[in-house]
C-alpha cells in the first residue's frame, strides 16, 4: 500500500508536458471578430433606418453592399481592382526582395551596417508620398511610377524589422555551426534567417498595410483607373454610395491579406517548430 501511495505521489509531482506545437497555435477566438463586426453593420443599419440620416451622408451597408454589385456589374470594377492590386504587390514583392535581402546583410556584417546605415536614417523618415511629383517627373503616372511607391513605403519596414530579427539571433547558434564547418551562405539560410523570421513577418505585415495605402492614394492623385481613381471620381460627383462600396471593398481586401498573412505566419512557425 506505501508502495502505490508512493508511486501516485511520484506522478503528481511529475510536470505536465508541455502541449503540442499544433494545440499551442491553435486560435479558438477565431470567431470573436466576425460576430463583433456583424454585430456593428447590424447598428449601423438600424441606425440609419431609424434615426433619420441622409444616405448622402452615410447610407445603409446594405445599400453600399447593392451599390458594390452594380460597380463590378456594370462599372468595370473589376478591371480597376486588378490594376491596383498589380501594383500594390508589384511594389511589395521588390521591397521585400531587396529589403530581406539586404536587412540580412546589414545584419550579419558590421561594414555593411556602417555603410548602409547612414542612407537608412537619411531616407526613412521621408514621407513617401511627398515623393509623387518627383516620381511622376521621372517615371511618368503609369505604373512603374505606383509600383516604386509602393517599394520605397515597404523597403524601410521591412529592412528594419529583418535587421532586428538577425541580431535576435542566438549567436552561440551561430558559433556552432561556425565550428561544425558551415559557410555563411550556409549559416544565413539554416540559422540566421529560421530565427529571424517572426521579426521579418512583422515588417512583411506593415509593409502591405503601407503598400495599400500609399497606392490608393497616389491612384487618386494621378490616375485614370484603379480603385483610389474610382474613389476620388465617386467623390467628386457627391456619389456617396460608390464612395462607400469601394472603401468597403479595401477594408475587406486589407482583411483577407492580413489573416493570409497571419495564415502563412502560423505555416512557417509550425516549420520552425519542426
Amino acid at each position: 500500500m506505501t508502495d502505490v501511495n508512493r508511486s501516485i505521489a511520484f506522478q503528481a509531482d511529475k510536470p505536465s508536458s508541455p502541449p503540442p506545437a499544433d494545440e499551442r497555435l491553435r486560435d479558438d477566438t477565431w470567431w470573436y471578430g466576425p460576430v463583433a463586426m456583424a454585430c456593428f453593420l447590424v447598428f449601423w443599419e438600424v441606425s440609419v433606418m431609424f434615426g433619420s440620416i441622409p444616405e448622402l451622408f452615410l447610407p445603409r451597408p446594405s445599400v453600399v453592399v447593392v451599390t458594390l454589385y452594380d460597380l463590378f456589374a456594370t462599372k468595370g470594377l473589376i478591371y480597376d481592382l486588378g490594376l491596383t492590386l498589380y501594383r500594390i504587390f508589384g511594389g511589395f514583392f521588390l521591397a521585400a526582395f531587396v529589403g530581406i535581402g539586404l536587412g540580412l546583410l546589414m545584419g550579419m556584417s558590421k561594414r555593411i551596417y556602417a555603410v548602409a546605415d547612414i542612407f537608412v536614417a537619411a531616407l526613412y523618415p521621408v514621407p513617401k508620398i511627398a515623393l509623387v511629383p518627383l516620381l511622376v517627373i521621372w517615371l511618368g503616372t503609369g505604373n512603374s511610377f505606383q509600383i516604386v511607391l509602393s517599394a520605397l513605403g515597404c523597403i524601410f519596414p521591412i529592412l528594419v524589422n529583418t535587421i532586428i530579427g538577425v541580431r535576435q539571433c542566438d549567436e552561440g547558434l551561430i558559433l556552432a555551426a561556425r565550428d561544425l564547418g558551415a559557410n555563411t551562405v550556409q549559416i544565413q539560410r539554416k540559422v540566421v534567417l529560421p530565427a529571424a523570421i517572426p521579426a521579418i513577418f512583422g515588417g512583411l505585415r506593415l509593409a502591405l498595410g503601407i503598400s495599400i495605402i500609399l497606392v490608393v492614394a497616389a491612384e487618386m492623385q494621378t490616375a485614370r483607373y484603379g480603385l483610389g481613381a474610382k474613389l476620388q471620381a465617386a467623390g467628386q460627383v457627391l456619389e456617396t454610395g460608390q464612395v462607400f462600396a469601394i472603401l468597403l471593398l479595401l477594408a475587406v481586401l486589407g482583411i483577407l491579406l492580413t489573416k493570409g498573412q497571419d495564415r502563412l505566419g502560423n505555416l512557417v512557425n509550425r516549420w520552425r517548430a519542426n
